[in-house]
């Protein structure tokens, strides 16, 4: 995996209509998430959508366009409903193939699970021109298609597919953070967290409260891609945390 002084970003769609109903919760987000920061690429946004082939392609196109890489996950099993791979295929423009080597994966294995029927080679149907991502769990693998990522909705399976992908997507500048805390409303800080940030270029903060001991505090993380940045807005908000007697907490409370 490269590394360059820029910026990657990525986008999630989630795909399901058993997401939007609440009767699955999604665990992706968050894994996905997890493993883009440890490949130096940011998400940068998430969108869940239902099981339309409209709304799939309105979001694939939305989001390949202003990030470098997007991600999907949910719609790519054996049944009717499953209809990711079509809607991904008209959205780029190309025609829905049968992988050659995806139905030789699936054969092999289903060769003792009943054998490999119309329902399952669904599984093998990828746009064409598009590469595999190996699934080491049920053998159906997820799908490559230029900066688009399609794969699994079962977490167990994705994190198999980004076991797979691990140290192969170019990533940018590594994101820093910091973190202090205080005993201090938001409110009251409210005009020093935007002031810190505006002087600091580079730098971000986020401020993150909690009802803790009888009392309101808050954890305030600071990121930036420069060490130096990083530290000089971290000192800059400790200072301002002092000076109106709100003591700061290296590492958070």
């Amino acid at each position: 995996m490269a590394e360059s002084s820029r910026i990657y970003t990525a986008a999630l769609i989630v795909i399901g209509d058993e997401i939007l109903s609440g009767r699955t919760h999604d665990k992706n987000i968050a894994q996905i998430a997890g493993w883009l920061g440890v490949q130096n690429i940011r998400l940068s946004e998430v969108r869940v959508v239902a099981d339309v082939t409209g709304a799939i392609i309105e979001a694939v196109n939305t989001l390949r366009a202003r990030n470098d890489y997007v991600f999907t996950t949910g719609g790519i099993g054996p049944t009717h409903d499953d209809i990711t791979v079509d809607a991904i295929a008209e959205a780029v423009g190309v025609p829905v193939i049968v992988h050659p080597e995806a139905r030789a994966i699936l054969e092999e294995y289903y060769q003792t699970r009943g054998g490999l029927n119309d329902a399952r080679l669904r599984m093998a149907r990828v746009p064409e021109g598009a590469e595999l991502i190996p699934n080491r769990y049920t053998g159906a693998p997820g799908i490559k298609f230029q900066n688009l990522f399609i794969m699994a909705g079962v977490p167990q399976i994705t994190a198999g597919m980004l076991e797979a992908l691990t140290g192969t997507l170019e990533g940018g500048a590594p994101l820093l953070t910091e973190t202090i805390g205080s005993w201090v409303a938001e409110s009251e800080v409210a005009d020093l967290l935007r002031q810190t940030e505006k002087a600091h270029a580079g730098c971000q903060i986020g401020s993150y409260p909690f009802w803790r001991e009888g009392r309101t505090g808050a954890n305030f993380v600071v990121r930036s891609t420069e060490a130096d940045q990083l530290a000089a807005c971290t000192r800059a908000l400790a200072e301002g945390l002092a000076a109106i007697d709100k003591a700061a907490v290296v590492g958070g409370i």
